[in-house]
């Protein structure tokens, strides 16, 4: 890494670390309060469980509810956007025949929830397939709605694509789908600390995001969002004491999900130490870190499309702190052809990662074909693009031409 603010994190200097958006990184300064809060926990845990953790995570949840305008009477902590998407998906009924919608850029994991939850009512998946490379939001928004019909009841979108880095429109999605009577679930895995996110405006009736990826939580901080008219009918994935607590100082909804069994809770804590953290990196705070991060990331795109004769993929007004860069078609590599893959037997990932570059290879249908999905945080610098750049280009076929006299 080569960045000035690279020694504030505890990524491995000796690697390119080109992959923000998988599982974040870890600041010291976010990672010492973390083992602080640990070594209380474990010095009485006793009065940990029963007293401070409680004022701790409720003071985070405090100041990541006001970070995405939202209540935190509405609002509980989740250890991961999947998580939080299965606590919604499992929790709702459905009946055979009916229509569960989903784009073909969807996450994996939160794809084949949908498809278990499917498989046991007897409804069935719908897949809307959006158009990429996108030319602009409304043919997104066209392909989404041309699948809804009478009988879908609800929608899982990804804010912002895992495997294609696309912002999808959530807004004016989650108004037309509602408008159709439709529930609106948001896969907002990378969205916090990435781009201005602002729940009331939103309006999903489910939303779940990650902490520890662009907020730079520690791993395991994450919240699910879920309209007050809905939280009845939503539950944890594992159920425990708050099912059938008699308190009446905290909601059924914080009470079921905020204790589900002993755990080591301190990622949750350390929430709020990461907002002020990232807060104060530079002038500007939160919105300054997004507006260099997503600037880099459309320099960065353009420099690597020119210097490997690739065209742009994704127009820069739908793209955040990430990009997806399609290779040269003259690679000496095969291409494994196999949609929407992060594959880490990949043969150009292995290849990178063993030249100490470490950036996800997606293998897209052709005409697009194999991608690398380049993340840009506050820790990377040009010359981190450089060192990928060269890496590609030096893996170029040798491509001889004899012309006929």
């Amino acid at each position: 890494m080569s960045g000035p603010l690279a020694k504030e994190f505890s990524l491995d200097p000796a690697r390119v670390h080109l992959n923000h958006g998988s599982f974040g990184a870890l600041p010291r300064a976010v990672r010492d309060y973390q083992n602080q809060v640990r070594r209380e926990l474990e010095a009485d845990p006793m009065y940990f469980f029963t007293v401070s953790y409680e004022e701790r995570l409720y003071a985070s949840l405090d100041e990541l509810a006001s970070f995405v305008n939202a209540s935190a009477d509405d609002m509980v902590l989740v250890p991961n956007a999947t998580h939080g998407v299965n606590a919604v998906l499992q929790s709702l009924r459905f009946s055979p025949g009916d229509e569960l919608l989903v784009t073909n850029h969807a996450y994996n994991a939160c794809r084949q929830c949908l498809e278990a939850v499917a498989e046991r009512d007897g409804a069935q998946v719908v897949v809307a397939e959006l158009p990429f490379p996108p030319q602009n939001s409304e043919k997104i928004l066209a392909a989404v709605l041309e699948r809804v019909s009478a009988k879908t009841k609800i929608c899982l979108l990804d804010h912002i694509t895992s495997p294609t880095a696309v912002i999808l429109p959530v807004r004016e999605l989650t108004a037309a789908l509602q408008s159709r009577d439709v529930l609106v679930l948001v896969d907002g895995a990378h969205a916090p600390g990435m781009i201005c996110l602002d729940l009331a405006e939103i309006g999903a009736d489910f939303y779940t995001a990650n902490c520890h990826k662009w907020l730079c939580s520690p791993h395991g901080a994450a919240f699910l969002h879920v309209k007050p008219e809905l939280q009845e009918r939503i539950h944890p994935v594992v159920t425990g004491h708050g099912r059938n607590s008699p308190r009446t100082d905290r909601s059924r909804f914080h009470l079921e999900f905020h204790w589900t069994g002993t755990t080591d809770p301190t990622a949750w804590c350390s929430i709020g130490k990461t907002l002020d953290w990232l807060g104060g990196l530079m002038p500007g705070g939160i919105p300054a870190v997004q507006k260099r991060n997503h600037a880099m990331a459309v320099a960065m795109r353009d420099f690597l499309c020119e210097q490997w004769g690739t065209p742009p993929l994704v127009p820069g007004s739908l793209m955040g702190s990430m990009a997806v860069v399609k290779l040269p078609s003259n690679l000496d590599f095969p291409s494994l052809g196999n949609p929407q893959i992060f594959d880490d037997s990949h043969p150009i990932f292995l290849a990178l990662r063993e030249a100490g570059i470490i950036v996800p290879v997606i293998a897209w249908p052709e005409p697009v074909g194999d991608m690398v999905r380049i993340s840009c945080q506050v820790y990377n610098e040009k010359a981190d693009y450089e060192r990928l750049s060269e890496f590609i280009v030096g893996r170029l076929r040798s491509v001889s031409t004899t012309q006929g006299g």
